[in-house]
């Protein structure tokens, strides 16, 4: 059991890249252009969403809901990141460390979930389009969200949990720019053994599982494909799942790489690397994988600036 006192004792310095002086200030507006840019691009695409009646369908509806947890994971951490560039005072109280890891645990559980989610659902519009408005109703699209952030908050409280049974004495520098669990328990006074095992199993766990939905889905809208007649019917179902399949590839190989290869763990140069392009780069991504791809989302873009344009004039 924690002291009650203890969060008011204990104090973390967030390292960050502060071993690199010399590369502060640009680390500061690269991160800050990727920040503008991630904050526009998934606010917009929530908006292109809601606009066009044309995206009201349950891809769309799952894309504004990963529009909206990306935007969540990069506001958790960015701001921190950026502040920590720009001032020599990098501390974060207890309860301020502990926080940004719930939520950013949160919206990483979520992203895992949803991508599964949205895998489930092009398997469905491939291979049964003819029973697709009926499979994937409203009420199924809001339970397979709903399920996503319930278990992504069940997961995060349990990984908190064991986070606060641990004991932490006085100021404790985390050679990382985020409170991420392996840079956390690395300064805990107390035996980490049981917090680290907990989030090595579910982290395994909920990768194994969302990426069984995943390959299973895609082993048989591939098959279908496969079978399809013409090679534009072909290339068309392919292109529907390509934007799907880049974001799955970038946001699954960086978590593998740094939660299931304990390996990976050696070099704090490369988890901070790798804690960048989760937290910071794919968050931008995203919308701009599924809008450079996307006639739809393209012409609602254009139909909007043309508007304005003619607004103006």
């Amino acid at each position: 059991r924690i002291p009650e006192n203890q969060s008011a004792e204990v104090t973390f310095i967030l390292l960050g890249f502060s071993e690199y002086p010399d590369l502060q200030v640009p680390l500061f507006l690269v991160f800050l252009t990727i920040y503008t840019v991630t904050v526009l691009g998934n606010l917009g695409m929530i908006v292109i969403i809601r606009m066009n009646p044309k995206l009201h369908t349950p891809m769309y509806f799952f894309l504004s809901h990963l529009s909206f947890v990306d935007f969540c994971y990069s506001t958790v951490v960015t701001p921190k990141l950026l502040e920590n560039l720009v001032v020599k005072d990098r501390t974060i109280s207890f309860t301020g460390c502990i926080s940004q890891f719930f939520f950013a645990c949160v919206s990483v559980v979520t992203e895992t979930f949803m991508l599964a989610v949205m895998a489930y659902d092009r398997f469905v519009a491939v291979c049964n389009p003819l029973l697709y408005t009926v499979v994937m109703s409203q009420r199924l699209c809001s339970l397979l969200v709903g399920v996503s952030y319930t278990w992504s908050i069940i997961c995060s409280l349990t990984y908190t949990h064991f986070l606060l049974t641990l004991t932490f004495c006085g100021t404790n520098f985390i050679n990382n720019f985020v409170c991420e669990h392996a840079a956390i328990v690395a300064v805990s006074c107390s035996d980490p053994y049981i917090s680290q095992k907990i989030i090595l199993v579910s982290a395994t766990f909920n990768e194994i599982s969302s990426l069984m939905i995943i390959l299973t889905s895609y082993i048989f809208i591939f098959v279908t494909v496969m079978k399809m007649p013409s090679a534009g019917g072909r290339q068309k179902a392919f292109s529907t799942c390509v934007s799907h399949l880049t974001a799955i590839t970038i946001f699954h190989g960086t978590i593998l790489f740094l939660y299931c290869v304990p390996n990976s763990k050696s070099s704090w140069l490369m988890v901070k690397v790798a804690s960048v392009f989760y937290t910071v780069v794919i968050p931008m991504l995203n919308p701009l994988i599924y809008s450079l791809r996307n006639k739809d989302v393209k012409e609602t873009v254009r139909k909007l600036v043309k508007s304005k344009l003619c607004y103006k004039l």
